[in-house]
């Protein structure tokens, strides 16, 4: 697994997708879906709020709703690319910890992720 850094990196300026399951998870937790998602492509993503993820507290660099956060942050820094493809994102410091074997055991859970989120288009 990725051994994270706690950095915060990838949730500054962040376009992190959010699928149905994700936002009906996020709604129980008492938020509601126009303060901490913005449509953009016809896709609900994360809002940055001055930056930062809506659930980063840039204080202390950590998720409100770690527990709870979408399934693209579980999977992070292994990211779907367009064409189909799955990699990993060079901005994570620990992007180097995640191996090849790694991305293939988790592509079908991207893939999965990718349909999702392409179902939220209006």
């Amino acid at each position: 697994m990725v051994k994270c850094l706690k950095c915060g990196r990838c949730c500054i300026e962040t376009q992190m997708p959010l699928t149905r399951r994700d936002i009906e998870r996020i709604e129980r937790l008492g938020y509601r879906r126009w303060e901490f998602s913005v449509e953009n492509d016809g896709k609900l993503k994360l809002r940055n709020i001055n930056g930062y993820c809506y659930f980063l507290n840039p204080k202390n660099m950590k998720c409100k709703i770690y527990r709870d956060r979408p399934e693209g942050c579980r999977i992070y820094p292994v990211v779907y690319i367009e064409g189909g493809y799955v990699g990993v994102d060079d901005e994570c410091p620990a992007s180097k910890t995640v191996t090849i074997r790694e991305i293939c055991k988790k592509k079908p859970k991207l893939i999965k992720l990718l349909i999702e989120v392409e179902g939220l288009r209006k």
